[in-house]
């Protein structure tokens, strides 16, 4: 079986290479018109329009060719598309963040081991399996942290953030590229498979830890205006 995004395509004819497949977009237009209902539709509407960058746009074909691509894939899905959700739906209730966390890094790291990572990208079935599991567990995370204690958040978003500069340096130093289905994808785009690969991990070690930092200095923010409120 072949990739749900479709073959790699060549640089000169990537970016007219747009996903299509009706079923993506009604579930898109399906997820929008929910969102225009909601009392928070901004960032409903900000994570579906996420989505469709994601899905619809060529960043789905290139990341097929390359895994710096799918880096930024994961890290739109995980650490954009999620927080912007679970802002859109906020839990109403406080719960332990540990399980949330066990889970979306678990989910993360796992879909990076090779043998999963290959066959998502050679069957579609797979690869929305990969794609839902991260949302999902993503989300769950999110709520969660947003719901938290100022302390137990503050601890959540450094052990995320954490998690993706790890898993990002283990990529990034890997001594010899881990996957095959990019074997031979790059060279078409100018790059050895060990170079995309430890550009993918540099794209996870630095910009992927980004949102992490942003929620830190909002949780951060959150407690002051929390502490001068009773003061």
């Amino acid at each position: 079986m072949t990739s749900y995004c479709g073959p790699p395509p060549l640089p000169d004819q990537a970016m007219l290479v747009w996903n299509l497949d009706p079923v993506l977009l009604a579930g898109l237009a399906i997820c929008a018109l929910f969102a225009l209902r909601l009392p928070k539709v901004g960032p409903a509407m900000a994570a579906v329009a996420v989505l469709a960058v994601t899905f619809v746009s060529p960043l789905c074909a290139i990341s097929v060719a390359l895994f710096t691509a799918r880096a930024v894939h994961h890290i739109l899905i995980v650490t954009i598309a999620a927080p912007l959700f679970a802002l859109a739906f906020p839990s109403r209730t406080v719960t332990m963040i540990g399980p949330a966390f066990v889970a979306a890094t678990g989910l993360l790291w796992a879909w990076h081991l090779p043998s999963l990572y290959d066959a998502a990208l050679t069957d579609a079935r797979i690869y929305w399996l990969m794609q839902v599991s991260l949302l999902g567990s993503a989300i769950w995370f999110w709520r969660c942290l947003f719901a938290a204690p100022l302390v137990s958040a503050t601890m959540g978003t450094i052990a995320g953030m954490a998690q993706m500069g790890m898993l990002g340096a283990l990529l990034t130093f890997a001594p010899a590229s881990l996957y095959v289905a990019h074997a031979g994808t790059t060279l078409a785009w100018g790059l050895p498979q060990l170079l995309d690969q430890q550009l993918a991990g540099l794209v996870m070690w630095v910009p992927g830890v980004i949102p992490y930092a942003i929620a830190l200095a909002w949780i951060a923010r959150c407690g002051w205006m929390r502490a001068s409120v009773t003061a």
